[in-house]
């Protein structure tokens, strides 16, 4: 007769660490953390959730940082259609796996299904979890990610923060978990890379722009693109603020947004707006190469509200809020909503800046301070 096994013997684990990605901002995220664990040797395994099912915004990543492929990965989870069938699927197959493996740590990092699930894994059979970018805050209910940030905070061991602002709302929520500050790895990811993305990307050249002539869109969040009137009016407001600041577009469209577009009948209409030019979401280096040689980015992701602060981009943010609010502090970030007129005005406003502030994310050295942290609990 077997034993049910709903938990690990903590003394029992294996000195390994388990890095659970499965997005775009979560491969980034971590892609300087897995080197570094590579570099000093240290066990790990990578476990891909599946969660992004586009070889743009998956396996191309993969490829431009230079990651070896995933340990493990998932199978059917971008077929899962609510956040409920989609956590419910990654948390088993996570567990399944760390039931397998046993490692002493779990590192999750950002505020997708993906890091929910593996933080929840993780706690549940008494491995070690580590949280990198927490503390951050939109205080805006609608968004699922400010709801998986405030849970996997709450039931993490390490809390890798960012900055003053991460690790001041960890102690004003009074978290379990042991506080360590050390900046955000997409820094380190975007800054090792940029030059890369200089040598080798042929971006520009293929989409027949000149640097600082024309900004980016991305825009991807389900409070945006699940609503009619948000996605049409926020792709108005960007037209018309195209047309204010003289300055071409180019609309970068997730693959969720593109069957938003499509079911909702705007496919056609968005491809004849003024000013606007549509393509599928790129690969890391192209993407980082059209953003460094950018005017401005409209935007409604964290990740990329960062790295356009990171190489001195002026942002116009898509949300009525944001988690980083120290692009707004510093200037290098405009919260525009969804309002036609609002994201013009923000987009002028934006071009009229000096691009001199300081990046509030970190040196460029936070993986080696998170592995540090993995070395320790692992007892190596």
């Amino acid at each position: 007769m077997s034993l049910e096994i709903k938990a690990l013997d903590p003394t029992r684990l294996v000195k390994e660490v388990a890095v659970i990605v499965g997005t775009r901002p979560g491969i980034i995220m971590f892609a300087p953390v897995i080197h570094e664990l590579r570099k000093r040797q240290t066990p790990h395994l990578v476990i891909h959730t599946g969660q992004h099912y586009s070889r743009n915004m998956d396996e191309q990543f993969f490829e431009d940082l230079n990651l070896p492929s995933a340990d493990y990965k998932l199978k059917g989870i971008s077929g899962k259609r609510t956040h409920g069938a989609q956590t419910a699927a990654m948390l088993e197959g996570i567990e399944s796996i760390l039931l397998e493996r046993k490692p002493r740590m779990v590192l999750v990092g950002g505020d997708a299904n993906t890091n929910l699930s593996g933080a929840l894994a993780g706690r549940k059979l008494r491995i070690q979890v580590g949280h990198v970018e927490a503390g951050e805050r939109s205080h805006d209910w609608r968004m699922p990610e400010e709801h998986n940030r405030r849970m996997i905070d709450h039931i993490s061991d390490h809390l890798f923060v960012t900055g003053e602002k991460s690790k001041t709302n960890l102690l004003r929520e009074n978290v379990q978990g042991k506080i360590h500050s050390t900046g955000n790895p997409i820094v380190d990811a975007s800054l090792q890379h940029s030059e890369l993305a200089k040598r080798t990307s042929d971006a520009l050249e293929r989409f027949n722009l000149k640097p600082e002539r024309y900004a980016i869109l991305t825009i991807h969040r389900e409070e945006n693109v699940d609503f009619l009137e948000s996605l049409r009016g926020s792709l108005e407001g960007v037209s018309m603020a195209s047309a204010a600041i003289d300055t071409s577009v180019l609309f970068l469209a997730h693959p969720r947004t593109i069957k938003r577009l499509k079911e909702f009948k705007l496919w056609n209409w968005v491809q004849e707006l003024p000013g606007m030019k549509i393509s599928e979401a790129l690969g890391y280096l192209d993407f980082l190469n059209l953003l460094a040689n950018s005017r401005l980015v409209f935007t409604d992701s964290g990740g990329v509200q960062q790295e356009a602060c990171i190489h001195h981009v002026p942002a116009v943010t898509l949300r009525e809020s944001t988690e980083w609010a120290e692009t707004l502090e510093n200037g290098a970030n405009r919260l525009a909503g969804t309002e036609p007129k609002g994201i013009e005005e923000a987009a002028i406003a934006a071009c009229r800046i000096e691009r001199t502030w300081e990046v509030p994310f970190g040196d460029g050295i936070a993986a080696q301070r998170i592995v540090d942290v993995c070395v320790e609990v692992l007892e190596l």
